[in-house]
């Protein structure tokens, strides 16, 4: 059974960083890239990153290049979101996934304020 546990999230004022986890069990982690994606409030669901099976390249959508870093521990089968300069159009609901399947988390909710 696939479970996606997203954790870290809070509220945080603009300018600020967060760290956000995503414990993952029931596939073969290591053998999968991992994405985040986010849901703000009344608009639809947004990839935001992900990063290859060995960890060794992430690519980011243009909303948060430079700003945040993914990163993918297979010891721990765990994947990180590492955002920072964080801004009031970052408040959403973050979720991470293997990148080629469709199995969700609950989510971890961000909300930033001004």
């Amino acid at each position: 059974q696939v479970q996606l546990v997203e954790s870290g999230g809070g509220l945080v004022q603009s300018g600020g960083y967060l760290r956000l986890s995503c414990a993952a069990s029931g596939f073969p982690f290591s053998r999968f890239d991992m994405s985040w994606y986010r849901q703000a409030p009344g608009k639809e669901r947004e990839f935001v990153a992900y990063i290859v099976k060995d960890a060794g390249v992430a690519h980011y959508s243009k909303s948060v290049e430079g700003r945040f870093t993914v990163s993918k521990d297979n010891t721990k089968n765990a994947t990180y979101l590492q955002m920072s300069n964080l801004t009031p159009e970052d408040t959403a609901v973050y979720y991470c996934k293997p990148r080629w399947a469709e199995y969700w988390g609950r989510g971890t909710q961000v909300t930033v304020s001004s």
